[in-house]
């Protein structure tokens, strides 16, 4: 556990965390030896002469008290290195996040660690300020008790040590018939969390199309799967709660009668007996509590598993000595591309030479935006390789690459905050003009002039306040803010109306003029304006040439062509 906790964390926190558990073993260790002072003042309190107690009751005060400066130390050190741990927790995942491929994220990893961010941390980082101590207190306390059990009477003390062993096993036995039912609680939760928010976002479709109730049910169900697997969890750990509670009390009782036994027969006195009680009473509580956190500990050690998991998942390698791009031309070799066991990127080979347009078209799965991707090095390709001016991107570093690219996607992701902080991002140290600029070529001037606050306007949480053809205009003017010789579009004006649609097409003209560009596309005002177009179907280049050349040859691009530019039926 502590090994993992460090693996995750970084060796950097190493030493704090060993010595925090080295003073929360100290501290239950020195609890368990000042009750050892019991059997003295026991002896004397049952003896002929009760004052000669004082001096053993000063030092059993004088005990207590270490131990008590001891605990509020070891525990002050816990909460202060919980608090350390959990912000360089989240530096170190945040870093380790910044630097994985944009292909990692796919929506139900981007749920996955929004999960993990938020309550994971939390919980996986509680086990320095919280869990330790406790399980400490279980683990070391009842053996040091044993320990000065065996020093009072060895036959007392062999009894409580054979417990050990049991109850060990009981944890053991525990904690793996309870792993699966923690697995599943952990699918149900998120599964519910997911339903939630889907049930939540769809809102406006399911109330004009008046099946609410359905939705209902599907949370219903959900939530209904979340019930059923605590229960499991419940009742998978239910036993051996019941089985240490059972050892424990039977090892106090079989302690009960064994000093019974050895004082009738005058083999040890009376003041030893209540010693060794009182001490098997002590090292039981701590015992008993082990179930509780030990679930606690299993829980956040689940989580460690996962944050090692994503903390483990290597970033796309970098270059030992980057090589610069010679020109803004991109060509892809015999490119192969696989996800999982599809291959979505079949063996296509792709020139663009510099500030020439090529539309890429095709049904719906055919590779089209993965090939954006790959040119973009969201992801590394399996064979073959893509080129940027003639080097591969594998070649280029990281931030030289993407600063001579600026992607514009159909999904536009707005940060909560103004617009003109929306659009900086392209270029956070540009000028003011040239913001304006920016923004007057992609017309999100119109935008700005229209809203309440201007400039200052804020465009909520992933721009919820502004319209579909509005953020795709603050996409637009950050690209062109960017000013990257290299733009690649995917579906921009696919969900627009005439108005937006209009308007984002004249800012689309400012940005690709004099740029290399590859767009994915199926709008005929889009296509057209292309110098070259490619046919991508399964994953492989079916057609290329020019659009009226295609058209002409009456092939796959004509018939996907005319039925996408077909009237529908009854207009």
């Amino acid at each position: 556990m502590i090994r993992m906790l460090l693996r995750v964390l970084g060796h950097e926190y190493a030493r704090p965390v060993r010595r925090t558990v080295a003073l929360m073993a100290a501290a239950a260790a020195a609890e368990g030896l000042s009750y050892a002072l019991l059997v003295p003042v026991l002896r004397e309190l049952f003896g002929p002469a009760p004052r000669d107690a004082w001096p053993w009751l000063a030092a059993f005060g004088a005990a207590v008290a270490a131990c008590a400066v001891l605990r509020y130390v070891s525990d002050l050190s816990g909460f202060r290195v919980g608090t350390t741990l959990l912000r360089g927790m989240y530096h170190r995942l945040g870093d380790h996040l910044a630097r994985l491929p944009v292909g990692w994220y796919d929506a139900g990893r981007v749920g996955e660690v929004s999960v993990m961010a938020g309550r994971g941390v939390l919980q996986a980082m509680s086990v320095i300020a919280h869990l330790l101590a406790p399980f400490a207190n279980a683990c070391v306390t009842p053996l040091t008790i044993v320990a000065v059990l065996l020093a009072v009477d060895w036959r007392m003390g062999l009894a409580a040590l054979a417990a050990v062993p049991v109850v060990a096993a009981v944890q053991a036995w525990t904690a793996r018939s309870t792993a699966a039912a923690d697995a599943e609680r952990h699918a149900r939760d998120h599964e519910a969390a997911a339903r939630v928010l889907e049930y939540l976002q769809a809102q406006p479709v399911l109330r004009a199309g008046g099946r609410t109730g359905e939705r209902f049910e599907a949370l219903d169900t959900a939530l209904r799967d979340v019930r059923r697997a605590s229960r499991r969890g419940v009742l998978a750990a239910l036993p051996g709660v019941v089985g240490l509670a059972v050892v424990v009390q039977a090892v106090f009782t079989a302690l009960l009668v064994l000093g019974a036994v050895l004082a009738l027969g005058g083999d040890i006195g009376a003041a030893e007996v209540v010693a060794a009680l009182v001490l098997a009473a002590r090292g039981a509580e701590p015992l008993l509590a082990l179930a509780e956190a030990a679930g606690k500990l299993r829980a956040a050690r689940a989580e460690l598993a996962r944050l090692d998991a994503v903390l483990r998942t290597e970033p796309l390698p970098e270059p030992r000595e980057p090589v610069r791009p010679a020109h803004r031309g991109l060509d892809l070799e015999s490119v192969v591309f696989r996800h999982g066991d599809r291959t979505v990127i079949d063996g296509v080979s792709l020139s663009v030479p510099e500030g020439r347009r090529v539309a890429v078209v095709g049904p719906s799965g055919a590779g089209k935006t993965t090939l954006l991707r790959l040119l973009a090095r969201f992801h590394d390709v399996d064979e073959g390789a893509v080129r940027v001016g003639g080097a591969d991107v594998r070649e280029i570093g990281t931030d030289a690459l993407m600063a001579r690219i600026a992607v514009v996607f159909q999904d536009v992701y707005l940060f909560e905050g103004t617009i003109e902080e929306n659009v900086r991002l392209g270029r956070p140290g540009a000028a003011d003009a040239e913001v304006r600029a920016a923004a007057a070529a992609a017309r999100l001037d119109e935008v700005v002039e229209r809203l309440p606050g201007g400039w200052e306007a804020n465009v909520g949480e992933g721009g919820a306040l502004l319209s579909g053809g509005e953020r795709q205009r603050v996409s637009i003017a950050r690209a062109l803010l960017k000013d990257a010789p290299i733009v690649l579009l995917d579906e921009v004006t696919s969900a627009l109306d005439p108005v937006n649609e209009a308007a984002v097409h004249a800012g689309l003209e400012r940005l690709m003029a004099g740029r290399t560009v590859v767009m994915v596309a199926h709008r005929l005002r889009t296509v057209q304006r292309a110098d070259r177009v490619v046919f991508l179907d399964r994953g492989r280049i079916a057609e290329d040439g020019g659009h009226a050349e295609l058209l002409r040859r009456g092939g796959r691009y004509a018939g996907f062509w005319a039925a996408s530019t077909a009237p529908a039926p009854g207009g």
